[in-house]
C-alpha cells in the first residue's frame, strides 16, 4: 500500500509542478504584477500632482482628461500597431515603455518634491510649469503602453495559449478579473499606507523601485510564456489596404461577415509592398495615421459583434460604480470612510462570483445566453437603485440650481475650498467638490446646531443595487470580451479592441460631463435614472445582436460542447480559435 501511495503522490506533485511552470500560470502571475503596479500608480499619480499644485485639483483633472482624450484619439492606431508587429515584439516594447515611463515619472515627482522651492523662483516659476507638463506627459505615454499591453496579452496572447478549447479561455478569462478585482483594492491600501505613514516623496521611490523589479520580472515571464507556447510565434499576415476594404464594405440589415476574409488576410500578399513603399510620398504618409483611424472605426462597425461591443461601452455611461462621482455622493448620505471601505470590499466580492457565474452559465446555457442573462440580472438589481431616488433620504429636488454654490462664491467673492480646510480635504477624498453643498455637519461641530441625521434609507438602497448588480455586470463584460476574443478575425484583433477601448472611454468621458453638468446632490437622482437608462440600452443592442446571431434558438437553452463553437459565432462569421 504504501508502494502504490508513493507514485500516487509524485504524480500529485508533478501535477502541481506542471499547473506551476505552465504558461497559463505564469501568465497569470505576469498579469498579477502588471495590474499591481497599475493600480499603485493610478492611485498615487493623483495624489501627487494635488500634493504638488498647492492643494489644489486643477493638475489632477487636466491628466484625466489627457488620458481620456488620448485614449480615445490613439485607441484604432495602437490596436493597429500591435497587429502590424510580431507578439513578442509588441509585448516586451508596450512592457518597458511603460514601466520606464512610471520610473522616469517617480524620479522626477522626487526632484520636485525635494527642490520645489528652488524650481519655484527659477525663470519664474516656468521650469516648475515645465515639470508639470513633463510628468503629465510621461504618463499618459505609460497610460498608453498600458493600454497596448492589455490589447496585446488579454485579447490576443490569452488565445492563443487556450488553443481551440472555449473553457479554458473562458476561465482564463475569468481568472484575469478575478485577478483585476483583488489588485483593484489591494493595491491603493498598500501604497497609501506608504505614503500615510512616510511621505510622498518614499512613495514616488516604492513605486519607481517596484516598477523597476516588476519589469525584470515581468520581461522573463513573458519570454518563457512565448517559448512554452510556439503558436505565439505565428501570426497571420497583415493586409493594410485590401483587408480593410474588405471589412469597410457598406453593411446591409442582413448581410453577414464574408466567410473569404480570412483566406484574404492568410495570404502572402507582400510581393508588390517594396514598389509600392517607394511610391508613398509625404502626404500619404502624413495621412496614414488618419486613413487607419477611420478605417478602424468603420471595421469596427461592420464586425458582426458590433451590438455587442457597444451594448458593453453603454455600461460605462453610468454613475453606479464605485468612482469618486458615487463616492462623494455618499458622503453627503452620512456614510464615513470605514462603511465605504466595507462597501468596495463587498463589491469586490460580488465582482468574484460574477466571474464564478460567468463560468458556470457558459456551461450550461452557452456563450450569448450567458450575456442575456446576465443583463436582466443586472438590471434587476439595478431597479433598488431607481427605487432608491423615490425613497426617504433622498435629496433630489430637481429646481435646485447646480450652479448656485458656484455663482454665489464668484458674485460674493468668497475663495474657493483647497485642501487646507476639512471641507476641502473631503474634495480631496472624493473627488466631487460640488456635491459638498449636502446637510452633513462637521465632527467636531455644534450638536444643537447640526441638522437632523438623513435617513439612511435611500442611500442603503442605492448601495445594494451597485452592489448587487455587479454579479452581472462582470459576468456580462467577460461574456463580450470573450464575443471579441472568438469572432474578430486574428490580423483584426489589435485595431478592434483599441476601437473599443475608445469606446469605452468616449461613454466614460460623457458621464464625466454629464455630473459637470449636474453636480450638486439634489440632481445625483437624475443622474442615477440616466445612467440605468444606458445600461438598459447597452443591454437592448446586445438583446438585438443575441437576436439576429440565434434567431428562433435564442430562448433555447442547451448544454454546449466545450470545445465546440456552440454559440459564440454568429452566422457566416469565420472564427480564428
Amino acid at each position: 500500500m504504501a508502494r502504490a501511495a508513493e507514485p500516487e503522490g509524485r504524480r500529485r506533485g508533478g501535477s502541481v509542478i506542471a499547473y506551476f511552470t505552465s504558461a497559463k500560470f505564469l501568465l497569470y502571475l505576469g498579469h498579477a504584477l502588471s495590474t499591481w503596479g497599475d493600480r499603485m500608480w493610478h492611485f498615487a499619480v493623483s495624489v501627487f500632482l494635488v500634493e504638488l499644485y498647492g492643494n489644489s485639483l486643477l493638475l489632477t483633472a487636466v491628466y484625466g482628461l489627457v488620458v481620456a482624450g488620448s485614449v480615445l484619439l490613439l485607441g484604432a492606431l495602437i490596436g493597429d500597431w500591435v497587429d502590424k508587429n510580431s507578439r513578442l515584439k509588441v509585448a516586451q516594447t508596450s512592457l518597458i515603455v511603460q514601466n520606464s515611463s512610471v520610473i522616469l515619472c517617480g524620479v522626477i515627482l522626487m526632484i520636485i518634491f525635494l527642490y520645489k522651492t528652488q524650481l519655484l523662483t527659477l525663470y519664474h516659476g516656468w521650469l516648475l510649469t515645465l515639470c508639470y507638463i513633463l510628468v503629465i506627459t510621461i504618463a499618459n505615454i505609460a497610460n498608453l503602453a498600458s493600454t497596448a499591453t492589455a490589447i496585446t496579452i488579454q485579447r490576443d496572447w490569452i488565445v492563443v495559449v487556450a488553443g481551440e478549447d472555449r473553457s479554458k479561455l473562458a476561465d482564463m478569462n475569468a481568472t484575469i478579473r478575478r485577478i483585476d478585482q483583488l489588485t483593484n483594492i489591494l493595491a491603493p491600501m498598500a501604497v497609501g499606507q506608504i505614503m500615510t505613514f512616510g511621505s510622498p516623496m518614499i512613495g514616488c521611490g516604492f513605486i519607481s523601485g517596484w516598477n523597476l523589479m516588476s519589469m525584470c520580472v515581468e520581461y522573463l515571464l513573458l519570454w518563457k510564456v512565448y517559448q512554452k507556447t510556439p503558436t505565439l510565434a505565428r501570426k497571420s499576415a497583415k493586409v493594410e489596404a485590401s483587408e480593410l476594404k474588405q471589412l469597410n464594405v457598406k453593411k446591409e440589415s442582413d448581410t453577414k461577415p464574408a466567410e473569404g476574409v480570412q483566406l484574404i488576410i492568410e495570404k502572402d500578399v507582400t510581393a508588390f509592398e517594396p514598389q509600392q513603399e517607394k511610391e508613398v510620398g509625404c502626404a500619404a504618409r502624413i495621412a496614414e495615421p488618419f486613413i487607419t483611424f477611420r478605417d478602424g472605426w468603420v471595421a469596427y462597425y461592420n464586425q458582426p459583434v458590433f451590438l455587442a461591443g457597444m451594448g458593453l461601452a453603454f455600461l460605462y455611461m453610468t454613475v453606479l460604480g464605485f468612482d469618486c462621482i458615487t463616492t462623494g455622493y455618499a458622503y453627503t448620505q452620512g456614510l464615513s470612510g470605514s462603511v465605504l471601505s466595507l462597501l468596495m470590499g463587498a463589491s469586490a466580492i460580488t465582482g468574484i462570483m460574477g466571474t464564478v457565474a460567468f463560468t458556470w452559465l457558459r456551461r450550461k446555457c452557452g456563450l450569448i445566453r450567458t450575456g442575456l442573462i446576465s443583463g436582466v440580472a443586472q438590471l434587476a438589481c439595478l431597479i433598488l437603485c431607481v427605487i432608491s431616488v423615490f425613497m426617504p433620504g433622498s435629496p433630489m429636488d430637481l429646481t435646485v440650481s447646480p450652479f448656485a454654490d458656484i455663482s454665489a462664491r464668484l458674485f460674493e467673492n468668497e475663495p474657493l475650498p483647497t485642501i487646507a480646510s476639512p471641507e476641502a480635504e473631503m474634495i480631496f477624498a472624493t473627488g466631487m467638490p460640488n456635491l459638498l453643498n449636502g446637510s452633513i455637519a462637521p465632527a467636531d461641530s455644534d450638536p444643537e446646531m447640526s441638522p437632523e441625521p438623513v435617513p439612511l434609507i435611500s442611500v442603503s438602497l442605492l448601495f445594494a443595487g451597485v452592489i448587487a448588480a455587479r454579479v452581472g455586470l462582470w459576468s456580462f463584460d467577460l461574456t463580450v470580451t470573450q464575443l471579441l476574443q472568438e469572432n474578430v478575425i486574428e490580423s483584426e484583433r489589435g485595431i478592434i479592441n483599441g476601437v473599443q477601448n475608445s469606446m469605452n472611454y468616449l461613454l466614460d468621458l460623457l458621464h464625466f460631463i454629464m455630473v459637470i453638468l449636474a453636480p450638486n446632490p439634489e440632481a445625483f437622482g437624475l443622474l442615477v435614472l440616466i445612467s440605468v437608462s444606458f445600461v438598459a440600452m447597452g443591454h437592448i443592442m446586445y438583446f438585438r445582436f443575441a437576436q439576429k446571431s440565434l434567431g428562433k434558438q435564442l430562448f433555447v437553452c442547451h448544454t454546449p460542447d466545450p470545445k465546440a463553437a456552440s454559440d459564440s459565432s454568429p452566422p457566416g462569421n469565420t472564427s480564428t480559435v
